[in-house]
């Protein structure tokens, strides 16, 4: 996900999709860990959102 369409997400599915993200990024290890993937750039990619998605749950809170 980009940040314009993160920014765009209300805190309820902001929360909704860290949650999802987070179980993706955790099968796609387990994935990897048993049998390599064809595209390991994959778990970079699903990291990399879920913490964009943390850190705009981050901001809204603080302010």
């Amino acid at each position: 996900m980009k940040n314009l369409e993160i920014k765009k997400l209300s805190v309820e599915e902001l929360t909704e999709k860290l949650a999802e993200f987070k179980k993706q990024h955790a099968d796609l290890k387990m994935a990897h860990f048993v049998t390599p993937l064809e595209n390991p750039l994959q778990i970079r990619k699903v990291r990399r959102t879920v913490a964009r998605l943390a850190t705009e749950l981050t901001n809204r809170e603080n302010q």
